[in-house]
């Protein structure tokens, strides 16, 4: 996969201040503040870089507050870190392409995997199926 790579300036001339806030500073938006996306198939994609990220088919409401999906369309685009912040350890995920921020994985999610990607809702793009 070919990295995406921007200067800061880039960044912040690409996206809104949230955006960047969340995607290249690590932050996280409010709850129930960007998780209205269609209910229709498609594709969530990184709104840095456009990679393919979760089908919507893995998608589920956990009641959150945040887009959460069980799991990633390709395990080679979502990188994990171990985040010990606010006193707590939690795995960060991130686009491998692009290395933006997406938001934790945890494991409370569904089946199959039972896990929940709990995602910043403005990391997304959200591309309806044809």
């Amino acid at each position: 996969m070919e990295k995406v790579i921007k200067s800061e300036t880039e960044w912040k001339e690409q996206l809104s201040d949230m955006e960047y806030k969340v995607l290249r500073k690590h932050g996280t938006e409010r709850a129930f503040t960007h998780d209205d996306f269609p209910k229709a198939d498609g594709m969530y994609r990184c709104k840095g870089c456009g990679a393919p990220l979760f089908d919507a088919k893995t998608k589920f409401d956990s009641g959150t507050g945040w887009p959460s999906f069980y799991a990633p369309v390709d395990g080679e685009m979502v990188g994990e870190k171990q985040d010990n912040s606010w006193l707590m350890r939690r795995t960060e995920v991130h686009c491998n392409r692009c290395d933006g921020h997406l938001g934790h994985v945890f494991p409370d999610g569904p089946q199959p995997t039972g896990l929940r990607y709990c995602i910043n809702g403005v990391a997304l793009e959200f591309e309806p199926e044809d």
